[in-house]
C-alpha cells in the first residue's frame, strides 16, 4: 500500500514539472512573438511654414429721394474688395506676399445709362527676407510692388443726340502703372511695426494704353521724341523707405497705415509720397464699418485744374487725396 501511494506521488510530481515547463515555454514564446511584432509608429504631424488668409468685402449704398425740396438724385453704389495674404517663415528665411483688389461703381439718376467708377485699385506686394541673426531685428530684403487699376476711367462727360454718354479717356489698366524692385534691409523692432530701407530701388511708371490722351504721358513726366510722339515708360533709379504699422484691439477695431517715400537719383530734387490708411470696426461677425484713405504726391505728375488753368495751362504738381467710407459684408478665409 505504501508503495502504491509513493508511486502516485512521484507521477503527480513529474506531471507538475512537465506542465510547469510547458507553461513557461508558452509564456516565453508569447513574449518573444510580442517583442518581434512591428510596433505601430505614431503618425507624424506635417508642419506647414505657410500662413494664408483672404478677406472678402462687399458693400452697398443707396440713396432714394421722393419730392425732396432740397433737390438731388437717386444714387446706388456697389464696392467689392479682396485682401489676400500668403506668408512663409522657416528658420531665418521669410517670404511675405499681399494682394489687394478693390473695385466699385456709382449709378446716379442724372446719368441713367452710365456707370461711373468710384473705386479701382490693384496693389501687389512681395518681400523676401533673410534674418541677420537668431535674435536680430534686421533682415536682408528684396521687395517688389505693383500698382495699377482694372478698367478705363473717363472725364468731361457729354450726352449725344441718342442719349448716350461719352467722355475723354483719362486712365486705364497699366495707364498709369507703378513698378518697383528694391534691395535693402528690413527692420522689425515690434510685431506691429515694420520698416524697409532700400538704398537701391529700380522703378518705372508706365502709360501703355494707345488710346490714352498724349497729354497724360506728358503729365507723368514722359519724354517727347523728335517726331512729336511721347514715350510710354519713365524709368526711375533711387532709394525707397516703406513703413507699415498695424494695431488691433480685441479683433474688433483695426488700424493699418503704410507710408512709402521714394527719391529718384536721376531727377533731383525729387520725392514721391504714397500714404495709405485703413480703419475698420467689426460690428458683427459678418458686418464691418471701414474708412480708407489714399494720399499721393508726385512732383513730376502734372494735374490740370479749371480754377487755375489760365495760370498753369500745363497743370502743376498737387497733393492727390481719395477717401472711401463703407458699410460692408465681410468674410475671412484662413488665419487672420
Amino acid at each position: 500500500m505504501k508503495k502504491l501511494i509513493l508511486t502516485a506521488a512521484l507521477l503527480a510530481a513529474a506531471a507538475s514539472v512537465s506542465l510547469g515547463q510547458n507553461v513557461r515555454q508558452a509564456l516565453s514564446d508569447a513574449a518573444k512573438a510580442i517583442s518581434e511584432t512591428p510596433q505601430e509608429q505614431p503618425e507624424q504631424v506635417k508642419v506647414s511654414h505657410w500662413t494664408k488668409s483672404m478677406e472678402l468685402n462687399l458693400g452697398f449704398n443707396h440713396t432714394g429721394l421722393w419730392s425732396w425740396a432740397a433737390g438731388g438724385y437717386n444714387t446706388a453704389t456697389l464696392i467689392a474688395g479682396i485682401d489676400g495674404k500668403a506668408n512663409y517663415k522657416k528658420d531665418f528665411t521669410s517670404w511675405d506676399n499681399r494682394l489687394q483688389l478693390d473695385y466699385g461703381f456709382l449709378w446716379s439718376a442724372d446719368k441713367e445709362n452710365l456707370l461711373q467708377k468710384s473705386k479701382d485699385r490693384i496693389y501687389f506686394e512681395s518681400k523676401l527676407g533673410y534674418q541677420t541673426g537668431k535674435d536680430s531685428k534686421w533682415k536682408y530684403s528684396a521687395s517688389f510692388d505693383f500698382r495699377s487699376q482694372f478698367t478705363d476711367d473717363y472725364t468731361n462727360y457729354v450726352k449725344d443726340a441718342d442719349g448716350m454718354w461719352s467722355g475723354t479717356l483719362k486712365s486705364g489698366f497699366m495707364s498709369p502703372a507703378y513698378v518697383n524692385l528694391a534691395l535693402g534691409m528690413d527692420w522689425n523692432p515690434a510685431p506691429w511695426f515694420n520698416m524697409n530701407i532700400s538704398p537701391v530701388t529700380a522703378g518705372l511708371v508706365a502709360v501703355l494704353n494707345e488710346s490714352t490722351q498724349p497729354n497724360l504721358r506728358k503729365n507723368y513726366g514722359m519724354e517727347q521724341n523728335e517726331d512729336g510722339s511721347w514715350d510710354y515708360i519713365r524709368f526711375l533709379f533711387g532709394a525707397q523707405v516703406k513703413s507699415t504699422a498695424k494695431w488691433t484691439i480685441n479683433d474688433v477695431f483695426n488700424f493699418e497705415t503704410q507710408l512709402v517715400l521714394f527719391t529718384d537719383y536721376l531727377n533731383e530734387p525729387y520725392l514721391r509720397v504714397n500714404w495709405d490708411n485703413k480703419i475698420s470696426w467689426q460690428l458683427a461677425k459678418f458686418v464691418k464699418l471701414s474708412l480708407s484713405t489714399w494720399l499721393i504726391h508726385d512732383p513730376i505728375v502734372m494735374i490740370t485744374d479749371p480754377s487755375d488753368i489760365a495760370k498753369y495751362p500745363d497743370g502743376r504738381a498737387r497733393v492727390q487725396f481719395k477717401e472711401n467710407f463703407a458699410f460692408s459684408f465681410t468674410y475671412t478665409f484662413g488665419k487672420k
